[in-house]
């Protein structure tokens, strides 16, 4: 598998896109405004506690407040609180925990009033961006994630990624982490970290080491708020989390962006740096040069298209999202309704978890896929669902189909979701907007497709367009109809149509009657 990510770099963001063997899978942008980053880890100011949500509203710079429960304190609070108030009056100045005596954990079951109080100072990490009217989600339990670990501060444990599932794998990375952990720090081992050497892991937990450094020196004589700790920029946190040797190609089209990213690179794989490369074609812009313009244009919006004519309806309510599974007017090959059902279910099941990646979707996601009658059907589904969705780095729940053939999913949001739109001005109505024609192209080529593969082959097909569209199948070498000509050996009149509107089409047979 071929697995590239393209970044295009704008005046007031920079886009990320991964694309799995030219087709995209994932969708980042970094706002150059983005001040509260999923990661950062800001010394902040306890607003105040609420006895009935046993939370805390708290004061990080953002104009509300950041949202945190009992829960995300973390047990070793106590410790932490202690350690801040030393370090910021610059009482202590050797953070490597070693030496620093660990107070007693906080009850699990107790509430907020009796551990913190208002005007307090923590340190926190945002774990939700801020989303809508609400504020960051945060933690004062902190993680500092590398390339193969994640180090815990004023923890003693260390556990190993659920996705490693070999036992002897687990034991040896285990017992590899617990000769080069220091002590204070607790270690979580990546998925990432499988088969690797002593030498790698001290190198990823050594930087990590020099990153709390640098944070707590920071610490000293700041003033709440205060961010004490910036996560990787989007791009190096997309490599140091997906970055393997399936990477083909990283395609930058900014030299100071190109400069970081093959620094970074060095770093996490050395001798990799050169698939690395500066593109700086400024008559074709990126993302039109590898066809992301085109995949971001008919993968979202309400209709998400599919082979063989099925599609998706993706809803998104207050509450949850939605999703419908349309067979559409696909030719039926399978020999009854059940293989039909199964076929188009399974499809659906992988575009709908490159939608969830894709769109960054989150909280409760309901599939209403087509009814199918046998429970092995069922499960057969549910199995594969759950097989393309293993490489989603958010974390997520699949439940098994329901009786009414609901699959019900719960995925975490940490980001506001990426919503584009698909949609332009109406050239024929004032004030009202269509489809982009880019997503009509599909469409025409998808319809073409089911026509000439189907059970009933037309022996003359003549397509109905508006003389705009019609130019843009006709024109140049080789044109649209030419391809079609060569993939399909069969010729196809194309009759401009004046009174059509601008996104309107026919399929007409020999004796001018519409076929589609």
């Amino acid at each position: 598998m071929n697995i590239e990510l393209i970044v295009r770099s704008g005046s007031e963001a920079v886009d990320f896109a991964l694309l799995k063997d030219g087709k995209l899978t994932e969708l980042h942008s970094e706002q150059d405004n983005n001040d509260f980053s999923v990661g950062d880890v800001f010394l902040a100011k306890i607003r105040k506690p609420v006895t009935g949500l046993n939370a805390a509203f708290v004061n990080v710079g953002y104009e509300k407040d950041a949202f945190l429960h009992y829960h995300d304190l973390g047990p070793q609070l106590s410790t932490m609180l202690k350690f801040i108030k030393q370090v910021s009056s610059g009482k202590l100045k050797e953070y490597s925990l070693k030496d620093f005596p660990p107070e007693k954990d906080i009850d699990k079951h107790g509430t907020i009033n009796d551990v913190i109080k208002a005007n307090q100072s923590l340190l926190v990490q945002i774990v939700k961006e801020p989303i809508s009217t609400k504020g960051p989600r945060i933690s004062s339990e902190l993680s500092l994630a590398g390339r193969f670990l994640v180090m815990v501060p004023f923890s003693d444990r260390v556990s190993v990624s659920q996705k490693i599932e070999s036992k002897e794998e687990k034991e040896r990375l285990k017992r590899l982490v617990r000769s080069i952990k220091p002590k204070g720090f607790g270690v979580i081992i990546r998925t990432v970290a499988q088969g690797k050497k002593v030498a790698e892991l001290d190198k990823d937990l050594e930087n990590l080491l020099n990153k709390w450094s640098a944070m707590c020196k920071k610490l000293q004589g700041a003033r709440p708020p205060a961010k004490v700790l910036v996560e990787l920029n989007r791009a190096s946190s997309i490599l140091r989390d997906v970055f393997n040797d399936s990477f083909s190609g990283i395609h930058v089209d900014d030299e100071t962006l190109f400069g970081q990213i093959q620094d970074y690179v060095a770093e996490i794989a050395p001798g990799k740096e050169s698939i690395v490369k500066l593109y700086n074609n400024s008559s074709v812009p990126i993302f039109e040069k590898y066809g992301i313009d085109r995949q971001i244009k008919t993968s979202f919006g309400r209709t998400a298209s599919m082979s063989k004519g099925a599609y998706l309806i993706i809803e998104h309510t207050e509450a949850m999202h939605v999703i419908d599974v349309n067979s559409g007017n696909r030719s039926n090959k399978a020999k009854n309704q059940e293989e039909t059902a199964l076929e188009v279910n399974m499809l659906s099941a992988s575009e709908i978890a490159r939608q969830l990646r894709l769109r960054d979707m989150g909280g409760i996601i309901v599939v209403d896929f087509i009814d199918m009658v046998k429970v092995g059907n069922r499960k057969k589904l549910f199995e594969h669902l759950r097989d393309e969705m293993k490489d989603d780095r958010a974390k997520h729940k699949i439940l098994p189909p329901s009786k009414f053939g609901l699959i019900q999913i719960t995925r975490q949001r940490v980001r506001p979701e990426m919503n584009i739109k698909t949609t332009e001005e109406d050239p024929n109505r004032v004030g009202q907007e269509i489809e982009a024609p880019i997503v009509l192209v599909d469409k025409i080529n998808a319809d073409l497709e089911k026509l000439l593969k189907g059970p009933k082959k037309d022996s003359s097909i003549t397509l109905n367009l508006h003389p705009f569209i019609a130019a843009y199948f006709t024109k140049g070498f080789p044109s649209m109809r030419s391809k079609w000509f060569m993939e399909h050996k069969k010729w196809i009149k194309i009759q401009p149509r004046d009174a059509y509107t601008y996104l309107e089409y026919r399929f007409k047979d020999k004796d001018g009657k519409t076929i589609y």
